[in-house]
């Protein structure tokens, strides 16, 4: 009997509450705007947060969590001391024999805390078939490649110790190019020709996203539009910068200098490394710093103390990254409590003014029986339904916003059920805290209000 009696003063609160709020429809509106802003910037900052997520692990994927990345500095510089050099200064600039396959083996001899050491040589070609070109990048690699990448073979096999040491025309190529030049068809077995040599393909990797932003602050490529061979196969039947050509040199690749009276001056070289990128995985990822530090006085000493390589650790940068949209969601999140908490006293100071005009109403309600803690559900449960209007218009706005920035902007946004929820959650509860005041209020209202007011 009790419970219906509850049951039924609630759905008297309820269709009373409702009455209320479509009699004043402009002022609801206006008092949830705080609600609907903030519950939409709380669903929007997780969404992001949620694909920048999801985008580091990837990336993170793709990097290595263990890896060193070495990167070659070209010599594109061109050095006129004219009014810097003095007769005594014309000595030439210490020369520096790049990077190498040398510097490889050396690598892998003399520091024990690395695990694989991955060289990277890459050259921009074409690859034909049935008479059309396509452009590609034809990657030179040792077997450690993909293992060191974490990249996954999908069909076929990695490279042979027989195909490497052999300067085999045997090929792993990214699943686009797959699909591009067999459509419909597996490759293993085919042969493909890139620039003037017929490959024969021995594998297919898997297919992975990589987003812009990976390849613009990461330097990684798009590894499915990649043709892999062995090192050794490349520097063998393509291409090998330490070999000296007996063709004459063009400009640009020559080392000149004044005569004896003259300054000196110098043309660049332009990329004199064998090899483009290193990638060293450690055995520990508490050694990435002390081997980076290592590798960095080896190979300036190999190189006659000139600096012309760079070493950076792809998982410090991501965590700089991390950082960075932590500060960033952290700061959406201010935004957001700021317009929750301005919500709710918009909200508390309504129902304020509410409580002064419904004066002669309260105390008529209050003569005929009704208790304060009844005044006190029907006012609470105004403010909590206007709460919650402005929470459903605020998931929506904020499910809206997410994808529109999505697609704007390039940002990856992930919604998830729980963000909803939560968002859902806060605005209840803050219609309900913030309606406390109010409801207490009117409840302390009596009869005798209401005979003065009238």
């Amino acid at each position: 009997m009790i419970d219906k009696i509850y049951i039924e003063k609630l759905k008297s609160n309820f269709s009373e509450a409702v009455r209320v709020i479509l009699a004043n429809k402009m002022r609801t509106l206006l008092t949830s705007l705080g609600i609907i802003f903030g519950v939409a910037a709380v669903i929007t900052m997780l969404a992001i947060g949620n694909g920048a997520e999801k985008e580091i692990l990837a990336q993170l994927e793709l990097v290595g969590v263990n890896n060193i990345v070495i990167s070659p500095i070209p010599d594109d510089k061109e050095d006129n001391n004219d009014e810097e050099a003095d007769e005594g200064s014309l000595t030439p600039d210490r020369f520096s024999k790049g990077l190498d396959m040398l510097d490889v083996h050396s690598i892998k001899k003399n520091i024990p805390s690395v695990k694989t050491v991955s060289p990277e040589i890459i050259l921009e070609t074409y690859v034909i078939k049935k008479g059309r070109q396509s452009p590609v990048k034809l990657i030179g690699v040792s077997a450690d490649f993909f293992a060191t990448s974490n990249i996954e073979i999908e069909s076929g096999k990695n490279f042979s110790t027989v195909q490497i040491e052999n300067s085999m025309p045997v090929c792993i190529i990214g699943k686009k190019i797959e699909k591009k030049l067999f459509t419909g068809e597996s490759a293993i077995g085919k042969q493909i020709k890139v620039k003037d040599v017929w490959l024969q393909v021995v594998g297919v990797i898997e297919e992975k996203f990589i987003s812009e932003n990976a390849q613009e602050n990461l330097g990684i490529r798009d590894l499915n539009q990649d043709v892999y061979v062995p090192i050794n196969t490349f520097l063998v039947r393509y291409k090998d910068r330490k070999i000296i050509s007996d063709k004459p040199l063009p400009e640009g690749n020559v080392m000149i200098f004044g005569n004896q009276q003259g300054p000196k001056k110098r043309i660049p070289r332009g990329n004199y490394h064998q090899i483009d990128k290193l990638t060293i995985q450690v055995n520990n990822s508490s050694e990435l710093n002390a081997t980076a530090d290592v590798l960095s006085r080896m190979l300036k000493r190999r190189h006659n103390d000139m600096l012309d390589f760079e070493i950076s650790i792809p998982i410090q940068l991501l965590k700089q990254q991390q950082k960075t949209k932590q500060i960033f969601n952290i700061v959406l999140s201010i935004i957001a409590g700021i317009s929750l908490l301005i919500g709710g006293i918009g909200i508390m100071n309504i129902m304020l003014a509410s409580v002064l005009e419904r004066t002669k109403e309260i105390g008529i309600i209050r003569a005929i029986g009704a208790t304060q803690e009844d005044v006190i559900l029907q006012f609470l449960t105004e403010s909590v339904l206007v709460s919650i209007g402005g929470g459903i218009i605020g998931i929506v706005l904020g499910v809206l916003s997410s994808y529109i920035l999505e697609i704007s902007t390039g940002i990856e946004t992930i919604l998830s059920l729980s963000s909803i929820l939560l968002s859902f959650f806060v605005a209840t509860l803050i219609g309900l805290i913030f309606g406390i005041a109010p409801a207490r209020s009117a409840a302390n209202k009596s009869p005798i209000e209401a005979i003065r007011h009238e």
